[in-house]
């Protein structure tokens, strides 16, 4: 696993080429991950589960509350006891948004959970509320004590649960815990990622009878009792985006193999738009840059099958380099231009306005220090060290962690130079 140093000197101006494998998506695992609380003296087995800090903090969480997890090159196991702990400790859940993923199956499996208000990227407000209602509304009392959520019930209800936003969290939170709950629930206005169809293949291997996902209505007809199952972790779409724009930013050539061409639709769709050559082949999508400028574009982000807002940043990066004017809108997380002063260190030209951005293209991007403020934010400055003249210093890695594995690997074997190098206090 990454993380040897929070910082990454890069040499920009280096057309990369060549191909790697997609990782398996951290989005999805995680909920699998989860998902295993739903088990009682069972065993979830897990394959193509990527090697990444989110991953060991929800591993950690899970043996907590009681299960025994083993990882290793990839695959991981995770034996449930019939006794789980309920509580959640503080230390891991702020780590992680993702760890409110756990309070659906501890309600289901146990009755009752406390869960710490989760913490993750600073991204702009991200509440659980929707999760909260759905709980309620499938009978479940909630009450926020000291910056906790404290869950309890008497028996759960299917129920027909309509969300006013697509949330995947929230989707898949009430998606386990209907897993759980027998009768049918119904989840209307779902999130549709492919995330959603991974954990539901899950619950449908380990006994539940889960229709719809992929669309906008989910039926789930749960039971008391769920047995032991193997998934295998599909492709990370947005990791796959990230090394194809890196192509496209260094004018170069980049294939990226192990992914289904459907995840990464949206931003086909854009690149082409942007005059940008995709080749789309059975389990891989390549670009081709070479002496190659490309025009500005409009686009905004949605909720899947729209443009993803994981991959705002990385994209807003490209189009620092565009021909023309882009214009870029965020709908759905607030705040999350937090690196639009990171990019203008490197001589980016862009001006917010409310939740849009206007990108104005320069001809080229110069070196900088310049800081990650999240995840996806961090990625995008890596990728415009890699397209810019002279030497970037990427700190703050501690984000990019937590969603790449073997990051300097793989571009190393692209071509990249990069390397880590000593924190700014010499650790």
């Amino acid at each position: 696993m990454d993380g040897l140093s929070d910082r990454v000197l890069i040499r920009g101006g280096k057309p990369l080429s060549g191909g790697i494998v997609a990782q398996g998506a951290k989005n999805a695992a995680l909920p699998v991950m989860a998902s295993a609380l739903l088990l009682s003296g069972r065993r979830l087995t897990l394959e193509r589960v990527p090697d990444l800090q989110d991953i060991h903090t929800m591993a950690d969480l899970l043996r907590h509350l009681g299960a025994g997890v083993n990882f290793d090159k990839g695959r991981m196991t995770i034996d449930v006891p019939e006794d789980l702990k309920w509580e959640t400790p503080t230390d891991l859940v702020r780590r992680m948004r993702a760890s409110s993923l756990v309070l659906g199956p501890l309600v289901a499996r146990c009755g009752r959970a406390v869960l710490p208000l989760p913490g993750g990227c600073a991204i702009g407000s991200r509440p659980i509320d929707l999760h909260l209602k759905a709980l309620v509304k499938m009978g479940a009392e909630i009450d926020l004590e000291h910056g906790s959520v404290h869950a309890r019930t008497d028996g759960l209800k299917a129920t027909r649960i309509s969300f006013d936003f697509p949330s995947v969290g929230a989707t898949e939170n009430v998606l386990m815990t209907a897993a759980m709950t027998p009768g049918e629930s119904v989840i209307e206005n779902a999130a549709r990622e492919p995330e959603i169809v991974n954990l539901a293949q899950a619950l449908r291997a380990m006994g539940a009878r889960v229709e719809g996902d992929g669309s906008g209505t989910i039926r789930v007809r749960g039971t008391r009792s769920l047995g032991a199952a193997s998934v295998r972790i599909i492709p990370d779409r947005i990791e796959a985006s990230t090394y194809l724009l890196a192509g496209v930013m260094t004018r170069g050539e980049v294939t990226v193999n192990g992914i289904n061409p459907e995840y990464l639709e949206s931003l086909i769709i854009k690149l082409e738009e942007a005059g940008i050559p995709v080749g789309v082949f059975a389990d891989s999508v390549s670009v081709s840059c070479r002496e190659r400028r490309w025009r500005g574009i409009t686009l905004k982000t949605l909720p899947y099958p729209g443009f993803p807002t994981d991959l705002q940043p990385q994209i807003m990066a490209a189009l620092c380099m565009a021909d023309g004017t882009s214009v870029i809108q965020e709908s759905v997380f607030d705040s999350r231009y937090v690196h639009v002063g990171e990019f203008k260190r490197m001589g980016s030209k862009l001006d917010i306005q409310g939740n849009t951005v206007v990108v104005t293209g320069v001809p080229r991007l110069t070196g900088a220090e310049v800081r990650a403020s999240d995840l996806r934010a961090g990625a995008a400055l890596i990728l415009m060290g890699l397209a810019a003249e002279g030497e970037t210093v990427v700190c703050s890695l501690k984000h990019v962690w937590r969603g790449y594995e073997s990051l300097l690997c793989k571009m190393e074997s692209l071509g990249a130079d990069m390397r880590l190098i000593p924190d700014a206090d010499g650790a």
